[in-house]
C-alpha cells in the first residue's frame, strides 16, 4: 500500500518528497509541527532541493520558526540551509556542519515553539549524528531514520555502530514501554501506530541477523578454500541476504560491516555494553 503522508494528531503534517527508490520507500517524510492556532511551525528534514516539494512545504507551514535535522544523509537534510534561508530561520542539528546560525541540538535539549514542546532523544546508530524528537503532547515521536515506516534500516558502517543502535533502540523501547510514546513518525514510510510492538520486533529481528551473520561466518571460516578478508562481508551478505533483491545488497553489506564489527568487539559502543 502505497505512502502518501498527510495530518497526524493536533500538531503534524507529513509532506512526502518526491524521491522515492529502494532506500527511500515512498520517498522522504519531511514534517511540519505546529501546536493549534499557533502562528509559527517546526520543519523536520526538508529533505531534497525539490522546487515542488520545498513550495508544499512552504505552503503547510506558513511563518517558519526553526528547522530541525534527524541526521546528514542527503535525502534528509539537503535542502536544508537553503530552505531555512529562504524563510528567514536557522537550521539546528547535532552535527556543526548541517547547521545555520549558532544553535545546535543535543540530547536531553527542549525545543519550544509558540507552545509546541519537543524533545531531543539521541539515538545514534544509522549514522553518530541520529536524533529522534518526541512530542510529548501527542505521545509520537519522530524517529528519522531508526525506526522506518516499513521494513527495517541500515546501520550505515563506518558511520553507524551496531552497539550504539541496539542502544538507541531499546532507548526508544522503553520510551514506548513507559507510555511516553505510542506512535511513531518516521523518516520514511507510514505512521506506526503501535510504537511498542514495532520496538519489540526490530530489537528481536537485530538478534536474529547477528545470529545469522554468526552462522555465516562460521561457515565460511570453515570452508577449504578460505575467504579473503576484504572478501568475507560480501560473502556473509550473499548467504544472509540470499533472499533480498541484489539492488539492495550494497546497503545490506553496509550493516554487516557493522555487525562483524560488533561481533568482533571493534565496535566501541558495544565495547562499553555490559
Amino acid at each position: 500500500m502505497s505512502w502518501v503522508g498527510g495530518s497526524f494528531g493536533e500538531r503534524a503534517r507529513c509532506v512526502l518528497a518526491p524521491n522515492a527508490n529502494p532506500m527511500t520507500l515512498d520517498g522522504t517524510n519531511t514534517w511540519v509541527l505546529r501546536e493549534p492556532e499557533a502562528r509559527r511551525a517546526v520543519v523536520v528534514d526538508p529533505g531534497p532541493p525539490d522546487p515542488d516539494h520545498l513550495s508544499a512545504i512552504t505552503e503547510a507551514a506558513g511563518e517558519v520558526a526553526v528547522v530541525l535535522l534527524t541526521h546528514h544523509h542527503l535525502d534528509h537534510s539537503e535542502a536544508a540551509k537553503a530552505f531555512a534561508a529562504s524563510v528567514g530561520c536557522g537550521v539546528r542539528a547535532l552535527d556543526p556542519e548541517q547547521r545555520l546560525g549558532g544553535e545546535g541540538l543535543a540530547d536531553g535539549d527542549v525545543v519550544s515553539v509558540d507552545g509546541l514542546e519537543i524533545r531531543v532523544v539521541g539515538t545514534p546508530g544509522h549514522t553518530a549524528d541520529s536524533l529522534s524528537f518526541l512530542l510529548p503532547a501527542e505521545g509520537a515521536v519522530l524517529t528519522g531514520d531508526t525506526v522506518l515506516g516499513r521494513g527495517t534500516t541500515v546501520v550505515a558502517h563506518p558511520d553507524g555502530q551496531l552497539g550504539a543502535y541496539l542502544d538507541s533502540l531499546s532507548r526508544l523501547h522503553a520510551l514506548a514501554a513507559d507510555r511516553e510514546a505510542s506512535t511513531i513518525w518516521p523518516g520514511h514510510g507510514p505512521v506506526i501506530g503501535d510504537a511498542l510492538a514495532v520496538l519489540d520486533h526490530y530489537l528481536s529481528h537485530r538478534r536474529e541477523r547477528l545470529q545469522q551473520v554468526g552462522d555465516a561466518l562460521s561457515t565460511l571460516r570453515a570452508a577449504p578454500e578460505g575467504v579473503a578478508p576484504g572478501e568475507l562481508p560480501r560473502r556473509v551478505v550473499e548467504i544472509v541476504y540470499a533472499d533480498v533483491d541484489p539492488v539492495l545488497w550494497g546497503a545490506a553489506e553496509l550493516s554487516v560491516r557493522a555487525q562483524l564489527d560488533y561481533l568482533s568487539g571493534r565496535d566501541a559502543s558495544s565495547a562499553r555494553r555490559p
